[in-house]
């Protein structure tokens, strides 16, 4: 069972990463300028996503739900996280890989071409509904009728038989 002690841990490490994930989505284009600090920057938001993942990831398998084989409810009720954070790391790596690619030799030049600017767009747009999401479901994590039984449990595995 994840102690509060432990959530409260858990869930300030997924929100500072958070926190990180926004800040360079906001900022890292003040730093065109100076390519490799950008590089750096985006690896480690790229990695940072991918760590939010696995801790939710690990918070759900140590969840009750998940150890009495009812993974379906878990990923039914967490099935737009999953799918948001798939699709917010992947446009992250393109838009990246697309960024440093153009920047990187013309680092004072503003670059921008119509392909770039709608990924852009997708990309942010898909980072607002991952924050969102994130959040809501490292909150509902931290509800401790996951991780005991219960009555709706019972009930949930009584359906799930049939």
């Amino acid at each position: 069972m994840l102690q509060t002690s432990n959530y409260s841990l858990v869930l300030s490490i997924q929100l500072t990463l958070l926190a990180y994930d926004l800040f360079v989505n906001s900022f890292s284009e003040l730093l065109r300028g100076a390519p490799v600090i950008q590089l750096v920057l985006f690896i480690i938001q790229d990695v940072a996503i991918l760590f939010n993942v696995i801790i939710i990831l690990l918070m759900m398998f140590n969840t009750y739900v998940f150890q009495v084989g009812l993974v379906s409810l878990l990923l039914e009720r967490f099935r737009l996280l999953l799918m948001f954070s798939s699709l917010y790391l992947t446009l992250s790596v393109c838009i990246h890989c697309w960024v440093m690619n153009l920047r990187w030799m013309k680092s004072n030049s503003f670059v921008w071409t119509d392909g770039l600017q709608a990924l852009f767009v997708f990309q942010r747009t898909a980072a607002v509904l991952y924050y969102y999401f994130y959040k809501r479901t490292a909150e509902y994590l931290g509800d401790p009728r996951l991780y005991e039984d219960s009555l709706w449990l019972r009930d949930a595995f009584a359906r799930a038989r049939q």
